[in-house]
């Protein structure tokens, strides 16, 4: 996100609109760098030694494919945006660091709201923004934002992977499931009232970092969280792993039903793989989490793919290409 000199190309008054009037604003919406580094306002940004593991991720949402915006405001779609892209984070059990953010988007975009949003999950997360860019979307007027995010695991055992499952471990999810896609429902039917936790849940959904660096530390052989569907992701990290997934119950959230646990995604919950089971659930009490609630179990056969003993349907969320 290039600096802006305080006048316009004409060397007159400050502009007060356009790109550089914007970037004025949002860095003022943003906190200052710590000491010996450089956020916005230069080239790029300059941030401090990272100790052991650098962990990258970086996410995309487009409004009308990863938010509505006839149902939310465009600070909750920023909100979103920044929470899909910090729970990578969780996944891998890492620790957030900074986080860079670009928009392309058309003329008429609130850059200020949508700023606040992003912003506001950003303190919520400790993960702060440091820099980015602003494009128009040229002719097809959509709105795009890019958040990339370091994290590091400087402590413990290295970054959890889907790929570390192996036969007999216990499966785990860090919540229950289906507060979104159930909010979703809820917003789009017209039924949503008062503060709705379910709405909640999808305007404004956490990662869950602390218990991603928990499991990590208590030895979780894989994790990976819950963006597109507990019954998608599980089956990536089957898959990862090379073996097969037998569950006994899937917990849903108060007021979701069962299909929208197994598909809706964007819980950002963690389903957690461990020989270990009574010490990831020792690791959360000690932290006074909410305990992780079992679910079923790894099995030696890749092709198993089941709950209480029936096929589990394949649901969730995935890109059409090609």
């Amino acid at each position: 996100m290039s600096p802006p000199n305080a006048e316009n190309a004409q060397g007159g008054a400050p502009a007060t609109s356009g790109e550089f009037a914007a970037i004025a604003r949002i860095a003022r919406r943003l906190p200052k760098p710590p000491e010996g580094e450089v956020w916005l306002g230069d080239d790029a940004a300059v941030l401090g030694p990272v100790a052991g593991h650098l962990v990258l991720s970086t996410d995309l949402a487009v409004a009308g494919v990863h938010g509505d915006l006839g149902l939310i405001g465009l600070d909750d779609f920023g909100w979103r945006a920044f929470a899909g892209a910090v729970s990578d984070l969780a996944a891998m059990g890492a620790d957030p660091g900074r986080a860079v953010v670009a928009v392309a988007g058309p003329p008429s975009t609130d850059l200020d709201l949508l700023y606040e949003g992003l912003a506001s999950c950003a303190e919520a997360h400790g993960c702060p923004i440091v820099g980015g860019d602003l494009s128009g979307s040229g002719a097809s007027e959509a709105l795009v934002v890019a958040v990339t995010v370091t994290g590091a695991v400087a402590d413990g055992p290295p970054p959890v992977r889907r790929a570390g499952a192996r036969a007999g471990d216990a499966l785990f999810v860090t919540g229950p499931l289906g507060a979104s896609a159930a909010g979703l429902r809820l917003l789009r039917s017209g039924a949503a009232t008062g503060a709705s936790p379910l709405v909640e849940a999808h305007r404004r959904p956490r990662a869950r970092l602390a218990q991603g660096r928990l499991a990590r530390i208590a030895g979780a052989r894989a994790m990976v969280d819950v963006s597109d569907g507990l019954s998608a992701d599980l089956g990536h990290m089957a898959e990862a792993s090379g073996v097969g997934v037998a569950l006994d119950e899937v917990p849903c959230v108060p007021g979701a039903t069962l299909e929208e646990a197994l598909g809706g995604g964007e819980d950002y919950e963690l389903v957690v793989a461990t020989a270990d089971p009574d010490g990831l659930a020792a690791a959360f009490a000690a932290a006074g989490l909410d305990p992780p609630l079992r679910i079923g179990s790894c099995v030696a056969d890749p092709a198993v793919r089941t709950l209480g003993g029936a096929p589990l349907t394949p649901a969730g969320w995935e890109h059409r290409f090609g």
